[in-house]
C-alpha cells in the first residue's frame, strides 16, 4: 500500500454488519447527549468506494480514472482513492493544496479549470501541477505568461441539450474555433497535448459520448496538422452514480469502448483519462438528520372543512440541514429527497401529509413536500441515502463551511482487498441473497447493444 489511507481513518466493520446497524448506534448516542449539538452527520462506506473502483476498471480497462474533488473533498474519500492509484482533478488552489497535503504527487493532479485566476495558474507552476485544461483565448495568454512550462488540454463543447447541467453552455470551445486555439497555442509556444469534453451531469443519451470521441479524434488531427503532440484524451465524466438510474454505467461503458476501439484503437500511443465525482461517491454516504421543530400547518381549502367536520393540515418538520448546503440538488438538480425513518413504524399508525424545511427562514428552503409520514417527535432522526455528490467538503467551491461530521466504515473483505489491489472473483451468480462485498454489483451480458457509429462534425 502507498500508506494514504490507515486503519486509524475508519470504522472497521465484520461482515453482515451494515451501515444502517452503524447509523442505529450512532443516533442513539447522539440522542442520548446530554449536550444535543450533534443535529445531522454523515455514515460513509469506503467499502462502496473500493467496490466502484474494481467496477470501472472492469468496464473501462483503457481508461485512467481521475477523480473530481468538487464533489466530495473529505479525506477519508480522498485518502482511499489516493490508496486505489486515482488522479486527482481540481478547480482551483484550495483543492490542490487538499491532495497535495496527503501525499498525492503534482504529477498526478489536474488542474481542470477553463477559467483560472492568475494567481491560481502561479500556484500551480510553483507546486509542480503541470496539466492545465483551456477553451478560450485569454487562457493561453495568461498560461504563456504565469506557466511557460505547462502542458495543455483543450475543452471541446459537446451536445450536452439532454443532461441535466448543460456545462456547453459556458465551457468548451466550439469546432470551429479549435483549430484557431490552436494555431495561437503554437504561436505562443505553449504545448497542447490533449482534448478533454463532458457530457454533463445527468446525460440520458450514452451515444453523445461516441459523438464527442469522434469529434476528439478531428481535433487531434488538426493539433498534428500545427505540429502539437497530443497524447490526452479526457472523457469528463457524468457516469451514474446510484443503481437504477436511466442509463446504466455498463451501458456507456460499451458505448465508450467501441467508439475508443474505433478512432483511438489499443497501441495509438494516446493516454485515455476519465475525470469522476458522483460515480465514486453518491451511493457511499448515508445522512443522517434529527428534527429540530414541527408544527401543524392549517391548509387554506374552503369547503373542505364542512366536509370531513375539520380543517385539512399539513405537518411541517424542521431540520437542521436544507437546500443551501447539504440538500443542495434539491435547487440543482431537481430532486425531491425522501426519507428513510430510523424507527420504523407500526402498520397501524396514521399517515400525514408532511414537509421537510431548512433551517433558513425563507420560502425556498424546503427540502421535501408531498410526503406521507406517521406522526413524527422533535428528536426523530431522518435518514437519506445517496448523498455523498456535493454535499461534503463544499466551502472549497461555494465559500461556505462544512461542519458536519462524518464517519468512515469499511468491512474487512473491502480493506483487505485495497491493500492486496486485488479485484475478488465473483461469485455464483445462482446463490442467490448471498451478499457479494466486493463484486461489482453489475454483470455486463455478453450482448450489449452496440452504437452507430460516428463521424467527426463537419466544420464551416
Amino acid at each position: 500500500m502507498a500508506g494514504y489511507l490507515s486503519e486509524t481513518d475508519f470504522v472497521m466493520v465484520e461482515e453482515g454488519f451494515s451501515t444502517r446497524d452503524l447509523l442505529e448506534e450512532l443516533t442513539l448516542g447522539a440522542s442520548e447527549a446530554t449536550t444535543g449539538e450533534v443535529a445531522a452527520f454523515f455514515v460513509a462506506d469506503l467499502g462502496t468506494v473500493v467496490r466502484k473502483h474494481f467496477c470501472f476498471l472492469k468496464c473501462l480497462p483503457r481508461v485512467r480514472p481521475f477523480y473530481a474533488v468538487k464533489c466530495n473533498s473529505s479525506l477519508g474519500v480522498l485518502k482511499v482513492l489516493a490508496e486505489l492509484g486515482l488522479g486527482f482533478s481540481c478547480a482551483n488552489k484550495a483543492e490542490m493544496e487538499l491532495v497535495q497535503r496527503i501525499g498525492v504527487p503534482a504529477s498526478k493532479i489536474i488542474y481542470a479549470n477553463p477559467c483560472k485566476q492568475i494567481a491560481q495558474i502561479k500556484y500551480a507552476a510553483k507546486h509542480g501541477v503541470q496539466l492545465l485544461s483551456f477553451d478560450n483565448e485569454m487562457e493561453l495568454v495568461k498560461v504563456a505568461k504565469s506557466h511557460p512550462s505547462a502542458k495543455m488540454v483543450l475543452c471541446i463543447a459537446t451536445n450536452d441539450s439532454h443532461s441535466l447541467s448543460h456545462l456547453s453552455l459556458n465551457f468548451g470551445a466550439s469546432l470551429k474555433s479549435c483549430r484557431h486555439l490552436l494555431q495561437n497555442a503554437k504561436k505562443s509556444h505553449v504545448d497542447v497535448v490533449g482534448v478533454s469534453f463532458h457530457v454533463g451531469s445527468g446525460c440520458p443519451d450514452p451515444q453523445a459520448y461516441a459523438q464527442s470521441i469522434a469529434d476528439a479524434r478531428l481535433v487531434f488531427e488538426m493539433g498534428a496538422e500545427l505540429g502539437h503532440r497530443m497524447h490526452i484524451l479526457d472523457l469528463g465524466g457524468s457516469f451514474p452514480g446510484v443503481e437504477g438510474a436511466k442509463v446504466r454505467f455498463e451501458e456507456i461503458a460499451s458505448v465508450i469502448n467501441s467508439a475508443l476501439d474505433l478512432y483511438f484503437p489499443e497501441g495509438c500511443g494516446v493516454d485515455i483519462l476519465a475525470k469522476l465525482g458522483r460515480y465514486y461517491v453518491t451511493s457511499a454516504f448515508t445522512l443522517a438528520v434529527s428534527i429540530t421543530a414541527k408544527k401543524e400547518v392549517l391548509l387554506d381549502q374552503p369547503g373542505r372543512e364542512e366536509e370531513t367536520g375539520s380543517a385539512p393540515k399539513t405537518m411541517a418538520y424542521h431540520l437542521d440541514e436544507g437546500v443551501y448546503g447539504i440538500f443542495n440538488s434539491v435547487l440543482f438538480d431537481n430532486t425531491c429527497p425522501a426519507p428513510v425513518l430510523q424507527k420504523k413504524p407500526s402498520t397501524e399508525q396514521p399517515l400525514h401529509s408532511s414537509s421537510l424545511w431548512g433551517p433558513v427562514v425563507d420560502g425556498c428552503d424546503c427540502v421535501a413536500e408531498g410526503l406521507w409520514l406517521p406522526q413524527l417527535h422533535v428528536g426523530d432522526w431522518l435518514v437519506f441515502e445517496n448523498m455523498g455528490a456535493y454535499t461534503v467538503g463544499m466551502g472549497s467551491f461555494l465559500g461556505g463551511t462544512q461542519t458536519c461530521r462524518v464517519t468512515y466504515a469499511m468491512s474487512r473483505v473491502a480493506w483487505e482487498a485495497l491493500r492486496e489491489q486485488l479485484l475478488p472473483p465473483e461469485q455464483d451468480e445462482d446463490a442467490e441473497g448471498v451478499c457479494k462485498p466486493l463484486s461489482c454489483g453489475w454483470e455486463i451480458t455478453d450482448t450489449l447493444c452496440v452504437g452507430p457509429v460516428f463521424t467527426p462534425a463537419s466544420i464551416m
